[in-house]
């Protein structure tokens, strides 16, 4: 949120931004209730004043006075009441208005009025070719006996899905591998709570405004989230950072809600605009430095891209323009990621940049270095870094993978992750498989298994204890 002095003394700074990003907000009424709160808190303090004055000096007056005193500070009492709740009205209406207010958008950022207006930045990766069409996520899913979109829908409606074993397994291999990719680079996981309060969801720009794509805990008023980033963002506010201890660096892999309102008949198909789906955010929080701001927001995109670098998905990286930012956004870097079945990039991470210095963020965190007074706000920065299947307009990466073979072949970064490093294959009906030497075991398999090493093998056997922490030892 910006600071009212900094709309005081720059009002067309701001109203110049709104126009950048296509925004309504009427600034001439933020500075209008402004100077009518101040002119009344003014008034407040010279009446509470006078107020004190009187009251102190009943005492001293002839008896004749003191009742006239007492009725004038009576009078005063009630008019002071009368002001306060004004005064309250006021700041709240202020602070409506303010929250609305666009942050001015960074000078490298694009003009344009939507996506189709972004700057690309660079290009990495050449999309592959196929002497064949390729299939979309969806049919191969359910080809393969990994996705079930139907009974999905039958069970929770639409822009739902089920995952089955392998594609279960599958999931929760790139969600690990990013966890594991974010620890490599310094971040610390964080299990984050699902539902947040209001004022989470202010201090992190989602309110107002958004509304209507949350979902919301009537009885408890509380928010499911649409991203982790929300309670991470709001991990230390109100808290005083000591500037020895910055940055903190946190990852959280968490379910993330959304009712995708306004977005009937958009990406009907497949697993884009969906409910609720998994993702890994990544969030920095240092001081609030222009020049340290700018590193983290490239050490963030940069992030994102050594996933799609370890999967060897063909991406872009795209300067959002000004119509495509949000409200508390200063410059945001998109990356989209080559889909063969719809011959064109497509949203898959996003990371921004999120406010300019001067103008403290909603959840601004004080800092202290050392034993000296506090010194300028902590900043936040947030992007994403697998969001799996991606809720945007992209393949979930892996599944995306599976197209490179037309096999069905999906290896994980090269890196072994149980179950989803296998080949996958179409389901075949187990009398096709039928192993006479097997058949005790291949009884269990469950109907439409893709598995083609059933049963699973027994999993190793731990290792023995030092002699140490054997139990015997314990015991004693």
């Amino acid at each position: 949120m910006l600071d009212i002095k900094f709309v005081r003394e720059h009002p067309d700074v701001v109203r110049a931004a709104a126009k950048t990003k296509r925004m309504d907000v009427d600034v001439d009424r933020v500075l209008d209730v402004d100077r009518r709160r101040r002119e009344l808190v003014a008034k407040l303090d010279a009446d509470r004043a006078e107020q004190n004055k009187l009251s102190k000096s009943i005492g001293a007056l002839p008896p004749a006075e003191r009742a006239g005193a007492a009725e004038a500070v009576k009078s005063l009492k009630n008019r002071l009441k009368e002001g306060e709740e004004g005064e309250r009205a006021l700041t709240a209406e202020l602070r409506e208005l303010m929250l609305r207010l666009p942050n001015p958008p960074a000078p490298e950022v694009p003009d344009g009025a939507s996506d189709q207006e972004n700057v690309e930045v660079r290009r990495v990766g050449t999309p592959r070719t196929f002497d064949f069409a390729p299939q979309d996520h969806v049919a191969l899913g359910v080809k393969l006996g990994i996705l079930d979109p139907e009974r999905a829908g039958r069970i929770s409606g639409a822009r739902q899905y089920l995952l089955i074993g392998d594609g279960c397994r599958l999931e929760h291999a790139i969600l690990r591998f990013a966890m594991d990719l974010m620890q490599a680079q310094g971040f610390t996981p964080v299990q984050v709570p699902l539902m947040v309060r209001r004022e989470s969801m202010e201090g992190t720009a989602y309110f107002p405004g958004g509304e209507e794509q949350a979902y919301k805990t009537e009885k408890d008023d509380l928010y499911l989230i649409g991203t982790s980033e929300v309670p991470l963002t709001s991990l230390h506010a109100g808290e005083v950072l000591e500037a020895a201890s910055l940055p903190r660096r946190y990852v959280a892999c968490s379910p993330c809600f959304r009712r995708e309102a306004g977005a009937y008949g958009k990406d009907t198909k497949g697993l884009y605009r969906i409910h609720q789906f998994w993702k890994v955010e990544q969030v920095v929080i240092d001081r609030a430095d222009e020049a340290t701001s700018r590193a983290h927001h490239q050490a963030i995109v940069k992030n994102a891209e050594r996933l799609l670098e370890a999967f060897e998905l063909p991406y872009r990286v795209v300067n959002v323009c000004g119509g495509d930012l949000g409200q508390a956004q200063v410059q945001k870097f998109d990356i989209e990621t080559w889909m063969p079945s719809r011959a064109f990039y497509g949203e898959t991470h996003s990371a921004s940049l999120p406010r300019v210095p001067g103008a403290p963020s909603r959840a601004a965190l004080p800092r202290r270095g050392g034993e000296g007074p506090l010194l300028p706000h902590a900043q936040q920065h947030g992007g994403g870094v697998a969001a799996d299947p991606d809720p945007a307009a992209g393949e979930p990466p892996a599944r995306r993978r599976l197209r490179r073979d037309p096999r069905g072949a999906a290896p994980l970064a090269r890196r072994p992750r149980g179950a989803a490093t296998r080949r996958l294959s179409p389901a075949v009906p187990r009398v096709a498989r039928r192993d006479p030497t097997r058949r005790q075991a291949r009884s269990h398999a469950p109907p439409g298994a893709i598995n083609q090493w059933w049963p699973p093998p027994p999993p190793p056997l731990p290792k023995p204890l030092p002699s140490r922490l054997s139990w015997p030892n314990l015991l004693r």
